[in-house]
Formats: C-alpha cells, structure tokens, sequence
C-alpha cells in the first residue's frame, strides 16, 4: 500500500472519529449537573439533569453516598421556591435494599434549581446541590 493510500485512509479514520466525538459532545450539552452535595449527612457526589423520552430525569452520581438514615427521599425545590417531596431514594426489598439513582420528574415540577435529600421519618433536610441556573 502506498504511502498516499496510508494518509487517506487514516485521514479518513481521524474524521470518523471526530465526527463521533462532536455528536458525543452534542449530546453532553442537554445534561446540565449541580454543585456538590452539601449538608450534614449529605456531602458526596452531584445530580445531572437530562432529557429522555420529552421527559425530565434526575441522576445521582457513582460518587453519592446515600445518607444511613431511616428514610431518605429525593426532594426538589423550583425557583419560585415550591417544595416537591419525591420517591424515596433507599427501596427495601426482601433481596435487599434497593438505591433509586435516577427519578423521572412529574410534570407538574416546572423547573428545578435545587435538588435536596430529605428523611421524612426526622422531616429534615440531609443535604442539597444547586444547579447554576433552574433546569426545566
């Protein structure tokens, strides 16, 4: 093979990659993440917000340690200030407890711009990350 051959070729490799990668990057800018969880029991990882399906999703990230509390709950805050008490995160189950990561956001949330964790067994808020503007 020639060496003209040789450069098309990986020429060829080099823009399949990057045309890859842009999409990759493309994607990436419809999730939008909140500062550090910050709270007494509450103080590891973020949450991600993203869009799948026409719907809201929030993630926890890998680093998030679920607080050792009776019950812990997702719980959001809009921007208007309204509170939304959400599922629970920790799901308990014959095979053992469950970690809910991810919560799809009922419609009637309009926006988010805080995301806290809350034990409603104590009624107290364990920690909360904010997103640098309110996601919608």
């Amino acid at each position: 093979m020639s060496s003209s051959k040789k450069t098309s070729i990986l020429a060829l490799i080099a823009a399949i990659a990057l045309m890859f990668t842009g999409s990759a990057f493309a994607a990436g800018l419809d999730a939008h993440t909140t500062t550090k969880f910050s709270g007494s029991k509450a103080n590891t990882g973020f949450v991600t917000h993203s869009s799948k399906d026409g719907n809201n999703v929030l993630t926890l990230s890998d680093d998030f340690v679920v607080p050792d509390t009776p019950d812990p709950h997702w719980q959001v805050v809009t921007s208007d200030g309204a509170v939304f008490l959400l599922d629970k995160i920790k799901i308990k189950s014959v095979m053992g407890d469950k970690i809910k990561k991810e919560i799809t956001l009922p419609a009637y949330v309009k926006d988010v711009a805080k995301v806290q964790i809350y034990c409603a067994w104590a009624e107290v808020v364990l920690g909360e990350a904010s997103f640098s503007s309110p996601v919608k």
